[in-house]
């Protein structure tokens, strides 16, 4: 099957140098920032310069070879030492995101046995380079699943920003949709503004116009109006972290999707790869939810939408519960039924690295 290519690129990395897109600049300016040190990295991180599960742990990936290269003047094991160091300030950055610590202990479990500094900064290099191209295919692998399922002409629900702006391929939950609209099945796609950082209002209906797809943007509050009117034919969200038993971590405002879908009887899809799912904790329970700044909440460019004195609450994700979730879409197909007896299944038969 020919390659399906988004016509957006969220990072790159050049003549070891990491170039990120500023995601809070979008839609209305392209501006690549140079991260040059560690910190640069886990600021960017932070202040959600990139965001999205996957492009995470990209992101932590080539954090590392940033790192690397801002410290080739030490000794191997000291090298190793410090890199172990910044890989925890790293995974400490966004507590929720699982991608994150699943690719810096990649990239450090890669170079632990190496005693030459310049093979350490070399592997560290390969290991990025290695952990973006993987999650190009596994995305591929996603959206192929996942158009299968997509009804012709289908109205599609979705919530924050799952494609090219969120991982190293198409997408997640995206690409699912991306891959739908090359096959031809003329999708429509309703997007949900995502409060309070607005990811489906300003990232989300963005690719849909770059990748010319038929969208529509609604506030949050109006998603069960639509699945009322009878407009949904069914929800797709991504994830940023997957329990054992296939409860699963979004972004706020998943988790009412999720009911209100059961409730109006559309199925309602979670899409990731597996390198998103946490099988150290057995439910959603276990899931730390990052509180993000209230000022998210109580202001808007800037400015106050409220009593400066009022209190705000920002969780950036919820959990919905398996019994909500019709099936999750992998690399290695659609998990369904059983989500437990699914999960341990298909990984009892393939490995991540």
């Amino acid at each position: 099957m020919k390659r399906i290519n988004s016509k957006v690129q969220p990072i790159l990395w050049e003549h070891k140098k990491l170039l990120v897109l500023d995601q809070r600049l979008l839609p209305h300016e392209k501006k690549y920032l140079e991260l040059t040190s560690c910190k640069d990295v886990i600021s960017a991180i932070k202040e959600m310069v990139v965001r999205g599960a996957p492009l995470i742990g990209i992101t932590a990936a080539y954090g590392m070879a940033v790192a690397a290269n801002e410290f080739k003047k030490l000794e191997a094991d000291k090298l190793i030492n410090k890199l172990k160091v910044i890989g925890e300030e790293i995974k400490s950055s966004r507590p929720t995101a699982i991608n994150l610590k699943w690719a810096v202990d990649l990239v450090l479990n890669t170079i632990f046995e190496l005693r030459d500094t310049d093979s350490i900064i070399s592997a560290v290099e390969k290991r990025a380079k290695w952990i973006h191209n993987d999650d190009v295919d596994r995305c591929e692998k996603i959206g192929e699943y996942g158009a299968s399922i997509i009804p012709k002409s289908a109205n599609i629900l979705t919530i924050c920003n799952t494609g090219a702006l969120a991982t190293g391929g198409i997408g997640t939950a995206f690409g699912v949709i991306l891959t739908a609209h090359r096959n031809n099945h003329n999708v429509h796609v309703y997007a949900s503004e995502t409060r309070p950082r607005q990811q489906g209002a300003r990232l989300t209906t963005f690719e849909c116009f770059e990748n010319g797809i038929e969208c529509t943007l609604i506030s949050d509050t109006a998603c069960g109006y639509m699945m009322q009117k009878g407009n949904i034919d069914l929800v797709i969200a991504g994830a940023d972290r997957i329990a054992a038993n296939g409860d699963t971590a979004n972004k706020i405002g998943t988790y009412q999707l999720a009911v209100l879908a059961k409730e109006h009887n559309i199925p309602f899809y979670i899409a990731a790869p597996l390198s998103t799912f946490d099988l150290s904790i057995n439910s959603g329970v276990e899931i730390p939810i990052e509180e993000r700044d209230e000022k998210e909440v109580k202001e808007i460019h800037g400015k106050h939408i409220c009593v400066k004195e009022i209190k705000a609450s920002n969780p950036a994700f919820d959990v919905t519960s398996g019994k909500y979730i019709s099936g999750i879409i992998t690399e290695k197909g659609i998990l369904k039924d059983d989500l437990s007896g699914s999960i341990r299944k298909i990984f009892n038969t393939v490995a991540l690295v």
